[in-house]
């Protein structure tokens, strides 16, 4: 409770002017400070859209991430469709060999997503989520011990402010008869 009172006096008298800030951090870094949230916000949006942009579910294997593909549906319809017409007429033929060409799509469609979400969408969320909140937290933690820092030096370079604690007049008697 001291210190906290001490921290917001000091701020106070920071405020005011009639008290020294140490500043820790560089113009360079304190521009970066300013900016930190704006890239934050940008790329939580740019996590959210391009989450939205995938076509399979995120986070599943490429098995379950292929059964629910528009594209792999109709690669199999067209496979079966080949199947009920024979391999005999030209439609069959055409129709199997739009199936697998539909089929390809899909797997490359779902390795792309694999590799954007493994690459791109991973690590904006560890940004975002993970480690901009951690840098904001060591500066918040930054600037609660350079206020005590501050303190501690006002404190010890204020002679007349501070109050010398006397021992008592039977313990100097004491101490000083011999």
């Amino acid at each position: 409770m001291k210190k906290q009172f001490n921290r917001m006096r000091q701020l106070a008298n920071q405020t005011v002017g009639r008290a020294e800030k140490t500043e820790v951090l560089s113009e360079d870094l304190l521009q970066v400070e300013k900016r930190l949230e704006l890239v934050k916000q940008v790329s939580h949006s740019t996590h959210k859209k391009l989450t939205a942009c995938l076509q399979g579910q995120q986070g599943t294997d490429a098995d379950k991430r292929s059964k629910k593909l528009a594209l792999t549906t109709l690669a199999q319809c067209l496979t079966e469709g080949s199947a009920i017409l024979g391999d005999d007429s030209l439609l069959g033929k055409m129709l199997q060999l739009c199936g697998e060409a539909e089929d390809k799509l899909a797997q490359e469609l779902i390795h792309f997503e694999l590799e954007i979400e493994r690459d791109v969408i991973e690590p904006l969320f560890l940004l975002a989520e993970v480690e901009i909140p951690n840098i904001q937290k060591q500066r918040k933690h930054l600037a609660k011990l350079v206020l005590d820092m501050d303190s501690s030096r006002t404190r010890t370079s204020c002679p007349p402010t501070c109050t010398v604690l006397w021992p008592k007049k039977s313990t100097m008697q004491t101490t000083f008869k011999r």
